[in-house]
C-alpha cells in the first residue's frame, strides 16, 4: 500500500474498537492501573477504563483541568513516538502516566494512555498548589489523590511495555484486517468490471454477426440489382433495335409517298411522325444505357466497398473472440479473488 495511503488510515480502520475496549478493560484491570485509547489529537476512541475519582471528578471535571488532561494527553502521546517507545512521565496533576505508541508501518495513529498512580510518597504541598490553581478545594484534592493506585515505576515500565507489544501485534493484525477489506473491495470492483466487460463483448460480438450478417444480405441484394440491369440492358438493346426498324420502315414509308404524290400525302405525314418517334426512342434508349452505365458504376463501387466492409467485420469479430477468450481468463482469476475473500 502506497504511503499517500496509509497517510489517511485511523484507528477506526485498523481496529475493532469494541474489541479494542475489552483488551483494555481487560489488561487494566489485571495491572491495576487506568487506561485509555486515544487518536492523535487526543481525542478518545475507547471509554476511559478504571479512572480515579481524582482525575474523573477533580481534573478532568472541571474545564481548566480537563484541558490540561488533554494536553497531557497528546504530550505524552508525542514523546512515546520520538523513540516508538512506551513513555513514562509525570501527569500535570502529579501522578505518573505512560503513553505507549500505536504505530503503523512506522508512522503513529493514536496512543494507549495510562497509569494514574502514585510510585512515591505524595507531595502534599505540590498537590494543595495544584488544587489552587484548578480553583478546587485543596484538602479534597488531596484526599483524592491519596486514594489513587500505588504502584513501583518499575511495574509502571513493565505494564506499559507489555501494552505496548500487545498494541503493535493488535496494529499488525489490523492492518492486515484493513489490507483485506481493500483487497475485498477491489476484487468487488475488478469482478464487476470485468462482469461488465464481458456483457460488453458478448453485445460486440451480437452486433458484428448482425452486421455481418446485414452485409451478406446487402452483397446478395447488389448482385440482384447486377442480375437486373443485366436485363434490362438486354432489353433496351431490343429496343434500339426495334428504333432502326422503325426508322427504316419510316424512310421507305417517305419514299413510298413521294411516289404516290398528293394521293400519298397523308401517308407521308404518317411516315414523318414514324420516323421522329425511331428518333426519340433511340434518343431515349441512349439515355437510359448511360444511366445503365452510371448504375453498374455505382454498383461496381458498392461491391467493392461491401468486400472491404466484410473484410473489416471479419478481423473486428476475430479480434472481438480473441479479446473474449483474453477476458475469460481475467474474469477467472477475478471470480477467484471474489471467492478468496468473500468465503473465508
Amino acid at each position: 500500500m502506497a504511503n499517500n495511503e496509509l497517510d489517511n488510515v485511523t484507528l477506526r480502520d485498523l481496529f475493532d474498537l469494541d474489541f479494542l475496549q475489552e483488551f483494555q478493560d481487560t489488561f487494566a484491570e489485571i495491572a491495576g492501573i487506568a487506561a485509555i485509547t486515544v487518536d492523535l489529537e487526543g481525542n478518545p476512541v475507547t471509554r476511559p477504563t478504571n479512572f480515579t475519582d481524582f482525575c474523573m471528578n477533580y481534573n478532568r471535571g472541571c474545564t481548566k483541568g480537563n484541558e490540561r488532561c488533554m494536553k497531557c494527553d497528546r504530550e505524552g502521546g508525542a514523546q512515546a513516538a520520538q523513540t516508538g517507545r512506551p513513555a513514562v512521565y509525570e501527569c500535570h496533576a502529579g501522578l505518573m502516566d505512560f503513553g505507549v505508541p500505536i504505530m503503523l508501518q512506522g508512522r503513529q495513529i493514536g496512543s494507549i494512555l495510562g497509569g494514574q498512580a502514585i510510585t512515591s510518597d505524595i507531595d502534599e504541598e505540590k498537590f494543595r498548589r495544584y488544587a489552587e490553581e484548578l480553583g478546587l478545594n485543596p484538602d479534597d484534592y488531596l484526599t483524592a489523590a491519596k486514594k489513587a493506585n500505588r504502584i513501583s515505576k518499575e511495574k509502571l515500565q513493565k505494564t506499559a511495555d507489555a501494552f505496548y507489544l500487545f498494541a503493535k501485534k493488535l496494529s499488525d493484525m489490523g492492518y492486515e484486517r484493513y489490507r483485506f477489506q481493500k483487497l475485498r473491495g477491489m476484487s468487488e470492483d475488478v469482478n464487476e468490471s470485468v462482469s461488465q466487460a464481458m456483457r460488453a463483448m458478448e453485445a460486440l460480438d451480437t452486433s458484428a454477426s448482425n452486421v455481418d450478417k446485414n452485409q451478406r444480405e446487402l452483397s446478395e441484394e447488389i448482385r440482384n440489382v447486377e442480375e437486373i440491369t443485366g436485363k434490362i440492358h438486354g432489353f433496351t438493346e431490343l429496343i434500339k433495335n426495334i428504333a432502326k426498324q422503325t426508322r427504316l420502315l419510316g424512310l421507305n414509308a417517305s419514299i413510298e409517298a413521294a411516289r404516290a404524290g398528293a394521293a400519298g400525302a397523308g401517308f407521308g405525314v404518317v411516315a414523318e411522325e414514324i420516323g421522329k418517334l425511331a428518333t426519340s426512342s433511340s434518343e431515349t434508349v441512349e439515355n437510359i444505357q448511360q444511366f445503365m452505365s452510371a448504375i453498374n458504376e455505382s454498383v461496381e463501387k458498392t461491391v467493392i466497398k461491401s468486400k472491404n466492409t466484410s473484410a473489416i467485420v471479419e478481423d473486428q469479430t476475430k479480434a472481438i473472440i480473441d479479446t473474449t477468450k483474453s477476458l475469460g481468463g481475467v474474469a477467472d482469476v477475478a471470480h477467484y479473488l471474489y471467492d478468496m475473500t468473500h468465503n473465508r
